[in-house]
């Protein structure tokens, strides 16, 4: 007759096999390294599937080799376990338009950004613009099982030109220095600057596509957003905020299949410091906050520059025409990709993420509708799906194990207890 005693230290279980007398039968089973297996959680797998209640799922080598119900998915015996019952896991977050450009462009500096952005459970981030080698060195580090920071994907220096020919040599320039994706801005900044011309744009977009490469548009209006597609643009890369979306936006981003990344906190950071804001109470936001920057935005001159701002009064206002419109296009089946544009100050990388998901809920989109934008619809979005964006058999094993289940409440996603990157604890989480 045998029973099994249950060692858990640190989430990890260890099962030991005693007989009758008390003394072990057998050595324990030799765990194999680089092999994990979770079990009992919640499973949201990223897909928009409904969720498995009692799941598990193995990791091996960094990649996730199985997933599914417990009664389905064998655990192998030499497996580390996590017994993780009442909690749920679900895919790192996507962050389709961000930055890690600071003003001291390391490559040190940089990986403590994609350092702070996973501590929030952000696994992946694009940045779109401000790019440079320093980058691409750290994104040529990010191929491997023992990769513990969020991934790097880049556009590099965002493409300008006065003229086709100029815009043409930048992006070659970019192509050639082996970024992920072509960015340009067809923004005027309300007025304030010259935009892009769809001359100078459509050669943009025809020698990005010649290079191999898609395209990220920067806008803000209507009109310039059917242009853009109309000449072959890739990534809506903002909301339409001057107008509510039209038919016309709507089967243009359906027949080409382009996707839209709304940054609804973009243009909340525009704004929101005209007084103090309440998440700079929020113990999410504080447990991995820069003080300093609390300080500095929270000063009374600071506040009053905003107040009195045309451009920040003018964003808040249109915040509530690109909610309206991120609604609209996820009703009309047009496929929308997370992004926050952090990065610059005041848009808080890793933290801004969770403010956007409830951003997209609070506009009318249902809790699993903002995951899937957050996970295999921005993978796929941006052309890493292979390999990310859902907790399926193959991709990396990049995840969050949440206390709480976000499908009840978006905001549970502030219930990190661990976050996973190629089947690596993220360390200070």
């Amino acid at each position: 007759m045998k029973a099994t005693d249950l060692v858990v230290v640190l989430g990890v279980t260890v099962s030991v096999a005693v007989g009758c007398g008390g003394q072990p039968e057998a050595p324990p089973v030799e765990i194999t390294p680089g092999l994990q297996a979770f079990v009992g959680a919640r499973i949201i797998d990223g897909t928009g599937d409904a969720p498995v209640d009692d799941g598990v799922m193995v990791v091996r080598n960094g990649r996730i080799e199985a997933v599914g119900a417990r009664d389905v998915v064998d655990i192998p015996p030499d497996a580390e376990q996590f017994h993780v019952a009442g909690r749920t896991i679900m895919p790192g977050l996507i962050n389709a338009h961000g930055h890690v450009n600071p003003s001291s462009y390391t490559e040190e500096s940089i990986e403590g950004q994609l350092a702070l952005y996973a501590r929030y459970g952000v696994t992946t981030v694009f940045s779109l613009g401000g790019d440079g080698p320093q980058g691409l060195a750290v994104r040529g580090r990010q191929d491997t099982p023992d990769l513990d920071r969020a991934r790097l994907f880049m556009a590099g220096p965002i493409v300008t030109g006065d003229t086709p020919a100029e815009a043409v040599a930048a992006v070659n320039a970019v192509a050639d220095s082996g970024f992920d994706i072509v960015k340009i801005r067809v923004d005027d900044n309300l007025g304030a600057a010259e935009k892009m011309t769809p001359e100078v744009y459509q050669a943009v977009v025809e020698t990005a596509h010649h290079r191999g490469l898609k395209l990220a548009a920067h806008l803000y209006y209507l009109e310039d957003a059917k242009g853009l597609l109309e000449a072959g643009a890739d990534l809506v890369a903002h909301s339409v905020r001057d107008a509510d979306v039209d038919d016309a936006l709507i089967t243009l981003l359906r027949d080409s299949g382009v996707c839209v990344c709304p940054t609804l906190m973009r243009e909340v950071s525009t704004y929101v410091y005209e007084s103090r804001p309440d998440f700079f109470d929020d113990p999410f936001f504080l447990r991995d906050a820069d003080t300093a920057a609390i300080e500095r935005l929270s000063a009374p001159a600071n506040q009053e520059r905003i107040q009195n701002s045309r451009s920040a009064q003018t964003y808040k206002a249109q915040l509530e025409v690109a909610k309206r419109n991120v609604k609209t296009l996820t009703d009309a089946g047009i496929p929308i990709a997370m992004g926050t544009d952090t990065g610059p100050p005041g848009r808080f990388q890793g933290y801004f993420e969770h403010g956007e998901l409830a951003l997209m809920v609070e506009a009318g989109l249902t809790p699993m509708q903002a995951i899937v934008a957050s996970a295999s619809d921005a993978a796929r979005c941006l052309e890493v799906d292979a390999d990310l964006g859902s907790l399926e058999t193959g991709k990396w094993a990049d995840f969050l194990v949440l206390g709480a289940n976000p499908l009840d409440d978006i905001a549970n996603t502030h219930t990190i207890e661990t976050v996973y990157i190629a089947g690596n604890p993220v360390p200070g989480v």
